[in-house]
């Protein structure tokens, strides 16, 4: 038995090239494929027998072929795309006659730059894109101009695409949709609460002194600092902590993506295909396909903004690939880019999937931790966590009664850092800890230790760290000072109390903890070896100190080399590569910064613009440094290098206090 399409002015049966798919046995389903073609078929009814072409489908509700050519749908796939039918009052200009009901409403509408005019069809394909509620719609509204929501473009009611009107092509409608998702990952990615209507994603530099606002990088533009520095950018892959590290292997130079085309005659947006020239950190250095070795129109463009696509993206949301206007000498452009795509890599299709999974915190806002008091070093107090930025924690006391009335009351850190523990830890250590003026201190989940940054697990052997022992430790209070210490206290689970030898007092208020693997200290003899400056007790010389004669006058003994962590298993850090750090000094702050030294696991940051005295150790595994363009991806204040702008009142400057970035009002403990 032939059967045929039971659409209105179609008919089509299998010998017409398309796939017939009979309606749902699901009642829901069935229903909701009747209503559909009552929409131009209003006294029809459906039967168990009916069927509909693929004709009336989207793209998007389709799995795809079978070997014998045959198309598959999806699950709840509804079929969305019909001819209206010729109406004789208005010859189908749109009229109260023969539109649906949920067209039959009013617009607002505002101007834009881009205008076209638009003729009316005998027939019109109409999609069912949206549920907006219906509303009268005056006579003079038929030809009410409106304004496509996606590309700018102007033009009739009647001209316009979709039951809402709010396209002006098919196109259109699709390329908003699929930018929306991509917006709406990127705003849960970073913080942000989304509206309704998610916005379609635009290339706009925004300003903003506020940590947590997207983009909040002062201006600052990686690409042509880069440039002007000659200087390369530290690897994604460096950072284990950075997002998407462990996936970053599958961005190289040479990989091809479809990107918007800034080049292009067309006043609506347009695409074209561009290859990777350079990658530093998350941004990459594009060019057009077709200027070949011409580098006058490259592009510098972050790889995590979703302005990024994979090849055949254009083709999947219906968007017009348009070449340069400025190349000329191309007389066959599909045959130019076939050629060019043949055996080429492109981004991966789960890119932001991965991307999206690699930014979710393990942490919980107004969860308790134990935290180094920035006031005391030598003890510990308990904070909670009032903001996630990027994994980065804003820690508020909940004691703070000690604190000064302009004195801030809450502390920056990454969610890995050696400077926070869990509920307790001090107490399992030994190590002491500030007591509460409010009594009991609400507890976590009982599973919230494992969300912490365990420290490598050490031998102790036939001996360990001992009390007296001596060695090289970085000076916590001058992170780019290498010192004489000693090993004042030995904790638990292989926490150690060092002091500084030059600074030591008798309170053992200047004391702080590290644990046993710790990058920041060393074996006697590590600066010696390593030609760094060795700062010493008062009353010797740099220049002369001598650690045998030392420990002879001290009577003390060098703590064994063998207890320490000099593992090096290789990084891919070298000298002059640009990244961006955080003060340690200041930790609300995260800079632009160059690796100086690479010494072993130990790496000599520079904070670009500033004196050699502010320079700081820190480990290669450190949580606080991050590949450039992450601030922008997280949305996280970067401070601008002195001189990159004009210095503001409002501007933070490194010998001067600021107010906290995130302004908002404390919760209640």
């Amino acid at each position: 038995m032939t059967y045929q399409c039971v659409a209105y002015g179609c008919g089509k049966t299998a010998e017409d090239g398309v796939t017939l798919f009979k309606f749902p046995k699901d009642p829901d389903e069935f229903h909701k494929w009747e209503k559909q073609v009552q929409r131009t078929r209003a006294q029809w009814v459906a039967t168990p027998y009916s069927h509909l072409c693929s004709d009336h489908f989207g793209k998007e509700y389709f799995e795809g072929k079978f070997p014998t050519g045959v198309l598959k749908l999806r699950p709840g796939a509804a079929p969305t795309v019909f001819v209206r039918p010729h109406c004789l009052s208005c010859k189908n200009s749109s009229c109260k006659s023969c539109l649906p009901a949920i067209q039959r409403r009013s617009f607002t509408t505002e101007t834009t730059e881009h205008s076209i005019s638009g003729e009316n069809k005998e027939t019109t394909l109409e999609f069912d894109n949206d549920n907006e509620e219906s509303g009268p719609r005056t006579k003079n509204e038929d030809d009410h101009s409106v304004i496509c929501e996606m590309c700018g473009t102007r033009g009739t009611f009647s001209t316009f695409f979709s039951k809402s009107k709010r396209f002006c092509s098919r196109s259109c409608s699709r390329s908003y949709s699929s930018n929306s998702k991509r917006s709406s990952i990127l705003a849960r990615l970073q913080g942000r609460s989304l509206s309704k209507k998610a916005t379609v994603l635009k290339k706009v530099n925004q300003v903003s002194s506020d940590p947590t606002a997207v983009h909040a990088s002062s201006g600052f533009d990686w690409g042509p600092y880069l440039e002007k520095e000659t200087s390369l950018a530290a690897s994604v892959s460096c950072f284990a902590h950075a997002p998407l590290s462990d996936y970053w292997d599958s961005i190289f130079v040479g990989m091809k993506v479809e990107v918007l085309n800034t080049n292009a005659i067309l006043p609506s947006k347009v695409y074209w295909v561009a290859t990777v020239i350079h990658v530093a950190g998350y941004k990459a250095l594009l060019r057009y396909e077709g200027f070949e070795h011409d580098s006058s129109q490259d592009f510098w463009c972050s790889l995590v903004s979703g302005e990024l696509n994979p090849i055949g993206w254009c083709t999947m949301t219906s968007k017009l690939l348009v070449p340069p206007r400025d190349v000329k000498n191309i007389p066959d452009w599909k045959e130019y880019l076939m050629k060019k795509l043949v055996g080429a890599t492109t981004l991966p299709v789960d890119f932001y999937v991965k991307l999206s999974e690699s930014m979710k915190p393990t942490f919980k806002v107004g969860m308790r931790v134990e935290m180094v008091d920035p006031r005391h070093l030598s003890r510990t107090r308990v904070a909670s966590v009032d903001t996630i930025i990027g994994g980065r924690l804003q820690l508020v006391y909940v004691d703070r009664t000690d604190v000064p009335e302009n004195a801030a009351a809450n502390f920056w850190c990454h969610m890995k850092s050696p400077l926070v523990h869990p509920l307790g830890w001090s107490k399992k250590v030994g190590h002491p800890i500030k007591a509460s003026a409010l009594g009991g201190v609400k507890s976590n989940p009982e599973n919230s230790f494992l969300l912490f940054q365990r420290p490598r697990v050490v031998y102790m052997g036939d001996r360990f760290f001992e009390e007296g022992m001596k060695l090289e430790a970085i000076d916590p209070l001058n992170l780019g000072n290498i010192c004489v210490a000693t090993v004042q206290k030995v904790l638990l689970d292989g926490y150690l109390m060092v002091g500084i030898d030059a600074t030591t007092s008798t309170s053992g208020s200047n004391l702080f903890c590290y644990h046993a693997s710790s990058h920041a200290i060393l074996p006697i003899n590590f600066c010696k070896k390593n030609s760094i400056t060795l700062t010493v007790p008062r009353g010797y010389d740099a220049q002369t100190f001598n650690w045998e004669t030392y420990l002879k006058e001290t009577k003390a003994e060098a703590a064994p080399a063998r207890l320490f962590n000099t593992d090096y298993p290789g990084h891919g850090f070298s000298p002059n590569l640009k990244l961006e750090a955080v003060d340690l000094m200041e930790p609300r702050l995260v800079c632009v910064a160059t690796v100086k030294r690479c010494v072993g696991r130990l790496l000599l940051i520079h904070f670009d613009g500033w004196d050699d005295e502010f320079d700081q150790w820190i480990d290669h595994q450190s949580p606080d440094i991050y590949p450039a363009g992450w601030c922008e991806l997280v949305g996280y204040q970067l401070q601008l290098p002195p001189g990159t702008v004009h210095l503001t009142e409002n501007q933070v400057v490194r010998n001067k206090k600021t107010k906290p970035f995130v302004y908002r009002r404390k919760k209640s403990m």
